[in-house]
């Protein structure tokens, strides 16, 4: 019985290790969006009101915020790409420490393999049958390693491409809202008060919905992430007050 269960866990240790639930997948999607929409709704907002407070013509806040949401939105998405880019390097780069180790500390290896069934709780006789089933193939020996000493994943190899997607378009999205006004309203003095309703109230349902992400009581963050753009254009209107 005790051998059985030895196989049973590393049997399943070992499927875990290729296995990849799909909400991990989706949550990756979710934080790319959260990211690309914080900043889009918050920083071309802020621009809008800060060039309400210098000009009255609707048609210049409207190039400007294009501008900004087209560089914003690239250099966004680049820094996902970068970052996807960043987490492959690192995760190929550990791969390729663990390889070496198995190959040339073998006895190291092992007794780390044998140390983490220990801290389960299992008995010696279960913790050396599961080490066993572990060493004895090195790929599983080292995608087990990497993931339960280093508690690294297999990167999706398209992440990069789609972190830069995902954070790219959420930004032009959100950035798009706190504009919308101007292209109705010709005078950017009247524009601005439309604008700050449409953002704000979206500031409130994006703060909801990070809240309910992050497990934070949803009012008190959708207020928080509201206020925060509140005051950013705010600052940004009072400064081009007073440069003019």
């Amino acid at each position: 019985m005790k051998i059985e269960a030895a196989t049973f866990v590393a049997y399943n240790l070992k499927n875990m290790e290729g296995h990849k639930e799909q909400h991990l997948l989706s949550s990756d999607f979710l934080k790319d969006v959260v990211i690309g929409m914080s900043d889009g709704l918050t920083v071309p907002f802020a621009l809008a009101a800060g060039l309400t407070g210098a000009v009255s013509d609707s048609s210049i806040v409207i190039v400007a915020g294009l501008a900004e949401i087209a560089a914003g939105s690239i250099a966004m998405g680049l820094g996902g790409y970068l970052a996807g880019q960043t987490e492959q390097e690192h995760y190929y780069n550990e791969l390729k420490r663990e390889e070496d180790e198995v190959e040339k500390l073998p006895e190291v290896e092992t007794e780390e393999v044998r140390t983490f069934f220990r801290e389960l709780g299992l008995s010696e006789e279960v913790q050396s049958q599961a080490t066993h089933e572990i060493i004895k193939d090195k790929k599983h020996w080292v995608n087990f390693m990497m993931k339960f000493e280093l508690g690294l994943d297999m990167p999706d190899p398209k992440r990069a491409r789609k972190s830069a997607a995902n954070i790219g378009l959420s930004y032009a999205m959100g950035g798009i809202i706190p504009l919308l006004p101007y292209f109705f309203i010709e005078n950017s003095r009247e524009a601005i008060t439309y604008s700050a309703v449409l953002a704000l109230i979206s500031l409130f349902i994006f703060g909801t919905f990070k809240s309910k992400m992050t497990g934070v009581p949803l009012f008190k963050g959708a207020v928080k992430v509201m206020l925060t753009g509140a005051v950013a254009a705010a600052c940004a209107y009072g400064i081009a007050m007073l440069i003019k």
